[in-house]
């Protein structure tokens, strides 16, 4: 070997290592890999960047936000009202959510899909009062499934098509992953259904699942029925049965100055009257959300328009607060703070009435809707927030609107009339000006440490290649499989891309692989097609383990899985995936 083929070893093999220790974030590691590679001569000066301007790293950040947009505009809430349901049984709640995982992951990015899911599974678990251990698993390894499913679907995708595009002169188009990736996916989320549930252990000790916002007291607080409310012509009793489900007491109803309890349920609803309800924030909004009801602003009658920006802030009052012994009325909306007070929790109580002239008392819960920007003013002195970032209030009128901006751009993209950078492009632009998004939670919602990585490992991957790495790796695999058919090298590069993959991040292994298979097929003279797309698959296979993929590690916490859980119900996945994917790359992609 030359001096740059061990030197581009040798980082690359700290690299993992240190990736694997975890220490350090993985994103310094890659980063402090690319000045490495630079310093060592492997990667040109002027090249060092060149990761980030890669059109695979700009696509990875433009999902994550489009993604966010589709959750503000109430994408969860309507699943959650569809999805959660605590008479299903097991296998019929793992079926469903993890097919319905696998789809919205082929056209978003997996672990927003995982983020929308998760708290409707955490959600239904407390409902049918079992531990989301059996659920929560399967859910995420579906999720990763289904990013095979579509060029979008996971960056390891858009990373194969980027590399076939250098060596082709054209990457993959939308659905080209469909015809293997989905018969992947299709068997994962079959075997999961059916059998790989049941493989869960559980760590719950009987205990039911709790979250953290259900750690909170509950809150008084009132919501409007607008002239467009869902609960308009609809009985008390039948609002009573949709807040049951989402978690929430309505206690009376307020027509005209007069209140009328819940024990009128033949009362029938209309615009303007207010709704006296008990509940934690989450289930406050979600409620809220799915009857399309409104918060109340200022004078009598007034509501927070739709899609105002408005976040739900749960803060504590210090002992050193100055705002102990004034009332709330002349410091909330009027004063200090910018916003409405919902609700009041003292001393373990619920406070329930005239809460405009309650005095503030240290250790005092306040319950307030405020505007996205003023959550910046608020003093930590005066007031500390439980919740970074507090609970964003839905715009679901918008909702349609956004998942029909994003239909759009994909079906521009599929008919080859775009590129998926510039559709997405406008496609943020557009959730922008119609107040879908604002312009902070464009950036609050890019993953930066996944675009320094992207960023980072991209020349690195590169120098493999021009240091000749690459080309030894392919000799030795080559050699390996010498004498036999070339589905046997295909089905050794699959293996070796998942088990590197179950140890360090999917994004880097698909950049360390993907230029030992184009070598490889190129030494055989096969079609480099079924090993481009087979790494690809098998890169984003990676369930043995908490680490392999960013999906594992995020249901670690909440499902109470040790790392020993992981290849139980990974390691029969993974072989099934490799069963079904290299059969069908001989069909699709014949050697």
């Amino acid at each position: 070997m030359t001096t740059p083929q061990v030197t581009i070893f040798a980082i690359f093999a700290v690299v993992m290592v240190l990736m694997i220790w975890g220490r350090w974030r993985y994103d310094l590691v890659a980063f402090a890999g690319l000045i490495a590679g630079v310093l060592a001569g492997l990667i040109p000066a002027e090249e060092t960047f060149t990761g980030f301007s890669n059109p695979a790293t700009f696509i990875v950040a433009l999902i994550l936000i489009v993604t966010a947009g589709l959750q503000r505009a109430g994408v969860v809430a309507m699943l959650t009202r569809r999805l959660a349901n605590r008479d299903r049984s097991v296998p019929v709640h793992v079926g469903i959510m993890a097919a319905v995982g696998a789809a919205i992951s082929g056209f978003m990015n997996n672990v927003a899909a995982l983020a929308i899911l998760m708290p409707i599974d955490l959600q239904a678990a407390r409902k049918a009062k079992r531990s989301p251990t059996l659920t929560l698993m399967p859910l995420a390894f579906a999720t990763v499934l289904g990013g095979v499913l579509t060029l979008i679907g996971t960056p390891p995708n858009l990373l194969a098509s980027a590399f076939r595009e250098e060596l082709l002169g054209e990457g993959y188009r939308m659905f080209d992953f469909l015809p293997v990736g989905g018969a992947v996916a299709l068997a994962g989320v079959a075997f999961i259904t059916l059998i790989g549930w049941r493989l869960m252990p559980d760590h719950s000790g009987g205990k039911e699942p709790v979250d953290s916002r259900e750690k909170l007291r509950d809150y008084v607080a009132a919501l409007v029925v607008p002239e467009d409310s869902a609960t308009i012509g609809k009985t008390l009793g039948e609002v009573n049965e949709v807040a049951k489900e989402a978690g929430v007491r309505i206690l009376a109803v307020e027509r005209g100055g007069t209140r009328h309890y819940r024990t009128a349920p033949m009362l029938v609803m209309n615009e303007a009257d207010r709704l006296v309800i008990e509940a934690g924030p989450a289930a406050l909004e979600e409620f809220r959300s799915g009857l399309a009801l409104a918060f109340p602003e200022g004078d009598e009658g007034q509501t927070v328009p739709d899609g105002s920006g408005r976040l739900l802030v749960e803060a504590v009052v210090p002992p050193v607060s100055r705002l102990i012994g004034r009332r709330t009325e002349n410091v909330i909306g009027q004063g200090r703070i910018a916003g409405t007070l919902l609700g009041i929790q003292r001393e373990g109580q619920t406070l329930r009435d005239k809460l405009g002239a309650k005095r503030i008392r240290s250790g005092d819960v306040l319950l307030i809707l405020m505007p996205e920007p003023n959550m910046a003013d608020i003093d930590p002195s005066d007031l500390m927030v439980l919740e970074r970032g507090g609970l964003a209030v839905t715009r679901e009128k918008r909702l349609w609107l956004a998942v029909g901006l994003f239909a759009g751009a994909i079906a521009l993209v599929t008919a080859g009339l775009t590129t998926m950078a510039t559709a997405l492009s406008v496609v943020v632009v557009l959730y922008v000006l119609a107040g879908i998004l604002t312009m902070e939670e464009i950036y609050d919602h890019v993953d930066w440490p996944v675009i320094i990585l992207l960023g980072a490992m991209i020349p690195l991957g590169e120098a493999l290649e021009t240091t000749g790495a690459s080309a030894l790796i392919a000799e030795a695999l080559g050699e390996a499989s010498q004498g036999y058919p070339a589905w046997v090298a295909l089905l050794l590069m699959m293996i070796v891309t998942m088990l590197l993959s179950d140890i360090l991040n999917n994004n880097a292994t698909v950049i360390i692989a993907l230029p030992v298979g184009i070598r490889l097929a190129e030494a055989m003279g096969v079609n480099p097609d079924a090993f481009i797309m087979g790494i690809a698959i098998a890169a984003s296979c990676a369930f043995l383990t908490p680490i392999g993929h960013q999906n594992n590690a995020i249901i670690m916490g909440p499902g109470g899985y040790r790392f020993s859980d992981y290849w139980k119900l990974g390691l029969p996945l993974e072989i099934i995936s490799l069963a079904v994917a290299v059969p069908l790359l001989l069909v699709v992609f014949p050697l």
